[in-house]
């Protein structure tokens, strides 16, 4: 992982056409913006983490519904 440190108004670039600017710093929380192409899907960590253990959990249930019908018979 590379670590930097930035100032409001300077920016980080990421390859040639995406670039995070740091917009704001207001006591532990920093506002950024980030600029790159439409194809380029932008997420936070928070709902990455929340989609992967709802489907995580959902593959469980319906392991577990396989399991139930399987041992029916």
């Amino acid at each position: 992982m590379l670590v930097l440190s930035r100032k409001p108004n300077e920016s980080i670039q990421i390859g040639d056409n995406i670039e995070i600017r740091i917009i704001e710093v207001k006591g532990d929380t920093v506002r950024i913006g980030i600029e790159a192409p439409k194809s380029v899907d932008i997420l936070r960590g928070e709902l990455v983490q929340s989609i992967s253990d709802s489907n995580t959990e959902a593959i469980t249930i319906d392991l577990n519904v396989f399991e139930q019908l399987k041992n029916k018979d």
